[in-house]
């Protein structure tokens, strides 16, 4: 009779075996969100409320898969680190472009300075505001989320005595706008059934020379998904026909955002990219990283001169500055 002899299982092997499975199955879930956010990026998809939130995060996605790659690479998982590495170098090449300034076109026309600001439902510090005002000879202010106490305080801050014409819609909390100017106002209507939320105007700079504004504030997708894509496009093209426009507020989307990037192919340049100045985040909730949502957007037949974010206390916003110089 002949016996046969079967190997018998070593435990320890067997343990490290699904330790070593179980290791690789966490890395890859941990890669898996971040694959499907550069994809999305990729096509130019914004999806829902919780991947509208999450493209607002690109950049540091891109420094959280290369922390995967390195980790994947000190295990010795060498086909996870390589799609991790992927991952990494795609989203850098979307982003990184952000930091280089672009040369700017030498114009001979007047000089614009621009300033916005959320007021976080008129919390915002209006001496600061005004502050700002001064410091950077302000020419046309945007205020968003202004309340009429916050009308009152800025009032009382001497706003309206450096810039004395406006164009103001305060209402309760988070839809209240206004253009404050250091030139004549005329109101106008370029931003369709959102007019009363995000209110436009034409500014006289003398010499023949106007241009127009509108203060920005489409809703928040978290709060309304549907109202930030139609206010968003309510917003005006930029054109030969038109004076100069400029947009500025808080656009509540930054570069990583397809509805942001189309409304730059409306005839936009945003100020912070045109100076390397894009990756520098304007509003934090205390949970989640800074992120550029606040913008200055130009008219692309313009050039920029300057561009500043500036803490803002009061406010889960900085204003965002931008010196534009006209044709």
């Amino acid at each position: 009779m002949v016996i046969e002899e079967r190997p018998v299982p070593v435990a320890g092997r067997t343990r490290g075996g699904i330790r070593s499975t179980l290791v690789s199955g966490l890395l890859i879930a941990a890669l898996v969100p971040f694959a499907v956010l550069t994809a999305l990026r990729l096509v130019g998809y914004d999806g829902n409320t919780y991947t509208i939130a999450a493209l607002a995060l690109t950049p540091y996605a891109g420094i959280a898969t290369l922390v995967l790659a390195l980790l994947a690479l000190g295990l010795r998982r060498w086909w996870t680190a390589a799609v991790a590495l992927v991952l990494t170098f795609t989203i850098a090449a979307m982003v990184l472009p952000r930091a280089f300034a672009n040369e700017q076109k030498a114009l001979g026309g007047k000089h614009v300075r621009v300033l916005a600001s959320n007021m976080l439902g008129g919390r915002a510090d209006p001496g600061k505001i005004v502050g700002y005002v001064k410091e950077h000879q302000v020419d046309v202010l945007s205020l968003t989320e202004m309340t009429p106490e916050a009308v009152e305080a800025l009032g009382r801050a001497g706003l309206f005595e450096i810039l004395p014409f406006h164009v103001l819609h305060p209402a309760e909390w988070a839809s209240g706008s206004g253009l404050v100017s250091r030139y004549p106002l005329t109101p106008l209507k370029l931003s369709g059934d959102s007019d009363a939320k995000q209110p436009s105007a034409s500014a006289d700079l003398g010499d023949g020379v106007r241009i127009e504004v509108v203060a920005v504030h489409p809703a928040a997708p978290m709060w309304d998904r549907h109202a930030w894509v139609a206010e968003a496009k309510d917003l005006p093209y930029a054109d030969a026909e038109h004076d100069i426009r400029i947009l500025a507020g808080d656009f509540n989307a930054s570069l990583d955002h397809s509805l942001f990037r189309e409304l730059l192919t409306r005839g936009y340049v945003d100020a912070a990219d045109q100076l390397g100045k894009a990756l520098t985040g304007t509003w934090t909730n205390g949970m989640v990283p800074p992120v550029p949502i606040d913008h200055v957007l130009a008219d692309k037949r313009t050039a920029i001169a300057d561009f500043k974010v500036l803490e803002t206390p009061g406010s889960d916003h900085d204003a965002v500055y931008a010196e534009i110089v006209l044709p």
